[in-house]
């Protein structure tokens, strides 16, 4: 069992089933591309696919994240943007 609420939440999420190791990828784009099919093939998620695939990146980034190497970090963060684009809103609020 991990040590960490965060990381059991990361690892065990009733709302989307994540690749192995998807946050630790370092091409923005496939981030994104992951989070956008698990999020729309889930059954399990609450919102729509592309508020619980920006919540999951969100909680990672804040919670799950807060160790990560500022590279890392910048990666994730571009995600957000292409996650955003996938989805077809180029809205740029965060």
């Amino acid at each position: 069992m991990p040590a960490r609420w965060s990381q059991r939440v990361t690892e065990t999420s009733n709302a989307l089933d994540l690749e192995e190791g998807v946050f630790t990828w370092n091409d923005p784009r496939r981030i994104a591309a992951s989070l956008k099919h698990s999020s729309q093939t889930s059954q399990r998620r609450k919102g729509s696919p592309l508020q619980a695939a920006m919540s999951m990146l969100n909680f990672y980034i804040n919670r799950a994240g807060a160790n990560l190497p500022a590279k890392q970090r910048r990666v994730l963060t571009q995600a957000k943007t292409e996650l955003r684009k996938a989805f077809g809103r180029s809205d740029s609020a965060e």
